[in-house]
């Protein structure tokens, strides 16, 4: 049997790698007594440990449906209004608004937001009475993914402080409303494709965070956050300054010498 060669190494044999460390390590030593510490690892300190939650009850039978009907995935179509060449940027956001009332009129009649319904004449006109239109500025943005626009809208509910948000979308050249909620509204923002509405809580220094999300399963704008989060940084009282030390009274000024 013929026996194959070792392979020659160039790697430097053992008491040639210890005389080449016993060598480096001589070189090392002045740098490393001058710099000290400097730049070298230090530990963090010790790791908390991981805790796993624990189940509560687990003798408790789990709930199969919900404990009260709030309308999570509630969509419609919007009657009465066309979406020409089904563009949304053609549908005139106050004839949406006007369909919504005749839609439930129980909601803006008297008692209600009639306050609402009735300002709806002022919709359009010019100066002070147009400014009295609760309808807001519709906004344009792609919330559901299939490359065109959809439209948010908002609307005063009168008498009383709550806006109305709504989200449209556009399905067979229908007009479809994806989303419906109404508040007291702190601020509203587009991000991605999420509406997220801020309001004021009663809890001083929070305000509440909701966040609705496109969900293709259901095919409409599902509350996919709902939080509590501060506003800002807690305030602090001004800590007390010692008051200056009285400065010494000027010593009297030598009399003049007379002449």
């Amino acid at each position: 049997m013929h026996l194959r060669s070792p392979v020659p190494s160039n790697r430097p044999s053992r008491p040639t790698r210890i005389a080449l460390a016993v060598a480096a390590a001589a070189l090392l030593a002045p740098a490393t007594t001058a710099c000290g510490d400097a730049g070298g690892l230090q530990g963090a300190g010790a790791t908390a440990t991981a805790i796993s939650p624990d189940r509560l009850w687990p003798d408790l039978t789990p709930a199969s449906s919900p404990a009260f009907e709030i309308g999570e995935v509630e969509t419609e179509v919007v009657k009465g209004i066309a979406v020409p060449g089904g563009d949304i940027h053609e549908v005139d956001p106050v004839a949406v608004v006007r369909a919504e009332i005749a839609a439930h009129p129980g909601d803006y009649g008297p008692g209600a937001y009639q306050e609402t319904a009735r300002r709806m004449s002022d919709c359009g006109r010019s100066g002070t009475a147009g400014r009295a239109c609760p309808v807001l500025e519709a906004y344009y943005r792609d919330l559901t993914g299939d490359g065109h626009d959809d439209m948010t809208l908002g609307f005063r509910q009168l008498p009383g402080n709550l806006t109305a948000v709504r989200v449209y979308t556009v399905r067979g050249h229908r007009l479809v409303q994806i989303m419906a909620y109404e508040d007291a509204v702190s601020g509203v923002e587009l991000a991605g494709r999420a509406v997220i509405i801020r309001a004021p809580s009663e809890v001083a220094g929070y305000e509440y965070r909701l966040q609705w999300t496109w969900d293709p399963q259901q095919h409409a704008m599902l509350l996919t956050h709902d939080e509590m989060m501060r506003t800002g940084k807690p305030r602090r009282s001004p800590t007390p300054h010692a008051s200056a030390s009285p400065s010494a009274s000027p010593s009297p000024s030598a009399p003049a010498s007379g002449r």
